[in-house]
């Protein structure tokens, strides 16, 4: 006994009165999950994959789909869609479903339904470098590169003067070529750009001699560039149309300049913040006084506290990176002071500091005077315990 089919619309998941959209949206989920390209080896997703592409090639076609209403899957029992091979998929237009889901897979070129019309042209990308206080303030540069231009002999075309490029008659004009290939599930119909123009429409018979059929001269250029304050290391600047030329009349496209920031000697980056360190001086730290801090605005005079600890940080407001988005927020300067230890101390500064340690705590001889205690205290408990002992047995 033959397998009962199941409804199609069940299948695909839609009600009866699904529309086109919403069938080709159920089929193009399905098709997605259980296509055996997604499941190499997998019987039961190809047979559901089957399944659904049987049942989207009858919903898909207004007369097929008006006969299932009608008769259900008696509607093409026989010589009417059904034979000993399955189902007969000739006539169905998967392309468009495919082209979504896998791009290229089925023949490439481009989408359904381009067209050899205006199309921009392509980026270009370069990269300057700049100084770190460059960055944090914005500066202007100089780039002289390659660009192309229409050429002025043949304004564009790039066919011999007093001649015109010609109509591709492989496409006949269309840019593109239409053609069906067969699957494991039948006829595929797809589309592809043309191969002989290229996705123009146009075949130059008689090239120009300066752009060689091109359309296009190189010639070297200068273009300023401004760099906005507050651009970080690895951003970009766009100028519009800067780039290679549009197809077909269409617009150019843009220069994106990477910008590379140098590092600094002093300063370094978080975000919109900068952070430094100072190194102070011990009678700074003890006594208090005032030191110089670079900033990127310049020097400032800072006072520093009287008993001021090595690593202790302080916060300058709006000493930072101006923000891209919204130039009224500037970013803080973090500076940490750290306590730098002379190496070299003369005979005479040596002794005024180990009188200046007897006057704050003699810290010098501290583990020295620490071990003597311990020694004397381990004496006296020797000396107890020795006393106990004889106690215990005088008893």
């Amino acid at each position: 006994m033959a397998e009962q089919k199941r409804d199609y619309y069940e299948v695909l998941g839609v009600e009866k009165s699904a529309s086109e959209d919403e069938i080709k949206k159920a089929y193009r989920k399905l098709a997605k999950k259980y296509h055996p390209d997604m499941n190499p080896g997998d019987k039961e997703a190809e047979a559901k994959f089957k399944e659904a592409s049987e049942a989207y090639a009858v919903l898909s076609d207004s007369e097929k789909r008006a006969k299932y209403d009608q008769f259900g899957h008696a509607a093409f029992d026989g010589s009417g869609g059904f034979g000993a091979g399955g189902f007969d998929f000739t006539g169905a237009d998967f392309s468009d479903i495919f082209g979504d889901l896998f791009g290229g897979m089925f023949g490439g070129g481009r989408s359904r339904g381009a067209s050899n019309g205006p199309m921009k042209g392509a980026n270009i990308r370069t990269s300057v470098r700049i100084t770190f206080l460059e960055a944090v303030f914005g500066t202007e540069k100089d780039l002289t590169m390659n660009l192309k231009d229409p050429c002025p002999t043949c304004n564009g075309t790039g066919a011999k003067p007093g001649t015109s490029p010609q109509m591709c008659p492989k496409c006949g004009g269309k840019g593109q070529v239409v053609f069906t290939q067969q699957s494991f599930f039948g006829t595929v119909r797809n589309v592809q750009t043309c191969p002989d123009c290229g996705g123009s429409g146009k075949i130059i018979k008689d090239k120009c001699t300066d752009c060689g059929g091109t359309g296009y001269i190189t010639s070297r250029k200068t273009i300023n560039v401004s760099i906005p304050a507050g651009i970080d290391n690895g951003q970009s600047v766009r100028i519009r149309e800067k780039g290679e030329p549009g197809i077909n009349g269409g617009p150019r496209g843009d220069l994106l300049v990477e910008v590379i920031v140098s590092p600094h000697e002093t300063f370094e980056r978080d975000g919109i913040d900068i952070f430094s360190m100072v190194r102070i001086s011990y009678p700074i730290a003890a006594l208090g006084g005032s030191v110089m801090i670079d900033t990127v605005d310049g020097r400032i005079v800072y006072d520093v506290k009287a008993g001021t600890q090595t690593g202790t940080q302080i916060r300058f407001r709006n000493k930072g990176v101006p923000s891209l988005r919204n130039k009224d927020i500037r970013g803080n300067h973090y500076v940490t002071l750290v306590v730098e230890v002379p190496t070299k101390l003369s005979k005479e500064a040596k002794e005024v500091l180990r009188k200046f340690d007897e006057l704050t705590g003699d810290s010098l001889t501290a583990v020295e005077r620490a071990g003597n205690k311990d020694n004397k205290d381990g004496e006296s408990e020797k000396k107890d315990h020795k006393e106990k002992k004889k106690h215990f047995w005088e008893k």
